[in-house]
């Protein structure tokens, strides 16, 4: 429980620090329209409805300010390499970069529910006023109208017979509302689960909306329908005393008709920071992507599953990170994200492709085409993941479940390299990995790699640095007596390998308590790439079976995050 402890402390901090930021901006905005003089007159029509408009409008800016900055990738992968050296609760911050991206969009469309039901009041009680023909202050206010160079209109209404409807539709602060809600729900919707694991084109598209919510963001202050007292109008005539006597402005009374002005735009002070990073971000990425690369070597693997060998100028990676990869003739925009299974010492970087959707599925056929030349790739990255830290740790579990195993196969060949290089440097002295599939076939996507390892650690008499478990989840009754009548046998009758495969799915609360009784007072690195049921278990494991003691086991769950 120790390290627990300290992680959900220092993410609660953050979180609370998120979470007062955005109280305290809303309730000084809301104080401020509520109890200012300078929009007395405007509460005289609107009422607290003003005031619930602009807090929400000044949250609805900070938490646009920082959507962009968890998913900029170079930025991340900058400060990872920075903290380096910093304490392992710190970087590991970094890796919660997407479900702070998704609690600010939470933020925003709370802020925005908010916006629109104030101004729906809002205009509506505009409305009214127009209509009310009563000789209230309301009703006075909402008929004033231009004179001369002065600006004394309050109410956007200019005419009792005008709509709701019609004021949306036509006023630049209502048609850009309507523009930005529906690409904030279409962004929103195209973002769940669901979509983006059966539908990922959906996603990718409808999520590059976020041009068109940030243009209209901007934009959308510039009509000034929301409008104060001038600074000038409030000396000569503070609402305090004229509002008293609104029948009798200039006439017999020293009051004179109030003048009012716009509230100038101010979201693009908020988003202009971050959008010019982001766009630099974005430049980056494609100065990157226009850099040849030459595809050495494709393998088609069982269970459809391609593996790509590339080359190109200047690529520098590490063990665990990911790249994005684009093939324009399969479609020019979309890019999709896939950790690299090469290790850093090799002449070459490689991903493998798993057939999973309209996209991965034509790229696979593409180089299945033989008389046909192979496909122009274009390559973005490497992204840096929580894997890289795997060598910061004296002893790591890794759990890959199918195509999942792709981040731990490039730490593998690092540590085949690592041995046979004599490094001395390697700070991890044991190292555990799960693979769980589904077919039988999967295995055979690393089963050399395996059995090289298996080798190199007898040779170098380091038997013990890495225990492997596979495990099978899709087998039927036939495989498992072939098994069981072969199990006497050196090699497994499954994947050829000297560790047996096995059935079913792996009893964690076994192996964590394995692992703590082996190396009672070491940190452990628990590295994941899998679904979130997996997720969801193994990070309840790390804390169960974490002490209390620092001194004591302590194990850090990590998950990969694209």
């Amino acid at each position: 429980m120790g390290n627990w402890v300290v992680n959900h402390w220092f993410s609660a901090v953050v979180l609370v620090l998120w979470l007062g930021l955005n109280v305290f901006l809303f309730a000084f905005a809301f104080l401020t329209f509520e109890k200012s003089d300078k929009y007395y007159y405007t509460r005289e029509i609107t009422g607290s409805s003003l005031a619930w408009a602009r807090a929400s409008a000044r949250c609805l800016n900070f938490n646009s300010l920082l959507i962009l900055l968890p998913v900029c990738r170079n930025l991340l992968s900058f400060l990872r390499g920075s903290c380096s050296c910093c304490r392992r609760t710190l970087r590991k911050q970094l890796d919660h970069n997407l479900t702070f991206h998704k609690l600010v969009a939470y933020m925003i469309c709370l802020h925005t529910v908010i916006h629109i039901a104030a101004h729906l009041f809002n205009f509506e009680r505009y409305n009214r006023s127009c209509k009310a023909n009563d000789g209230s202050l309301a009703f006075t206010l909402s008929t004033l109208y231009p004179h001369e160079n002065e600006s004394p209109w309050l109410n956007p209404f200019p005419s009792p017979n005008m709509t709701v409807e019609h004021l949306t539709f036509t006023s630049i602060a209502g048609l850009t509302g309507v523009i930005i809600t529906l690409a904030l729900i279409l962004m929103v919707t195209s973002a769940t689960e669901f979509i983006r694991r059966c539908y990922f084109e959906v996603f990718w598209y409808t999520h590059h909306l976020f041009v068109i919510y940030f243009i209209g963001l901007v934009i959308h202050g510039i009509g000034g329908i929301v409008r104060g007292q001038t600074e000038d109008s409030m000396k000569k005539n503070p609402p305090s005393k004229c509002a008293q006597v609104y029948e009798k402005w200039g006439e017999h009374s020293h009051c004179t008709r109030p003048q009012f002005e716009g509230l100038p735009a101010e979201s693009w002070k908020w988003v202009l920071a971050p959008v010019i990073f982001y766009i630099f971000e974005r430049l980056l990425r494609f100065y990157r992507s226009q850099q040849k690369v030459v595809i050495t070597k494709a393998i088609l693997h069982p269970s459809k599953v391609l593996e790509l060998q590339m080359n190109k100028c200047g690529f520098r990676m590490e063990v665990g990170q990911y790249i994005f990869v684009n093939c324009p003739s399969v479609s020019p925009l979309e890019w999709h994200p896939f950790t690299l299974t090469s290790a850093p010492e090799e002449p070459f970087f490689s991903i493998h492709i798993r057939a999973a959707g309209d996209w991965t599925e034509t790229l696979i056929r593409a180089f299945e085409q033989q008389n046909s030349p192979m496909p122009r790739l274009e390559v973005d990255g490497p992204f840096g993941t929580a894997s890289e830290d795997v060598f910061q740790y004296e002893v790591a579990m890794l759990v890959g479940a199918g195509i999942g195993v792709t981040p731990f196969a490039s730490i593998l060949k690092s540590i085949w390299y690592k041995f046979r290089h004599a490094d001395h440097t390697l700070k991890t002295k044991t190292i555990y990995f799960y693979w769980i599939c589904r077919d039988t076939g999967a295995f055979a996507w690393f089963n050399d790699l395996l059995a090289c390892l298996e080798r190199e650690m007898e040779e170098c008499g380091k038997v013990g640095f890495l225990t492997y478990r596979l495990f099978l989840t899709g087998w039927d009754s036939d495989i498992a007596g072939h098994a069981a009548l072969h199990f006497d046998k050196s090699t497994d009758i499954v994947t050829g390998l000297k560790q047996k495969t096995s059935f079913g799915r792996p009893m964690w609360d076994n192996e964590f308590s394995a692992v703590a009784a082996v190396h009672p007072r070491s940190v452990v690195g628990v590295f994941l790439c899998g679904p979130q049921t997996l997720a969801k278990s193994l990070r309840k494991c790390c804390n169960h079976y974490s002490s209390l003691d620092p001194r004591r086991v302590q194990f850090y769950f990590n998950k990969e995050n694209f």
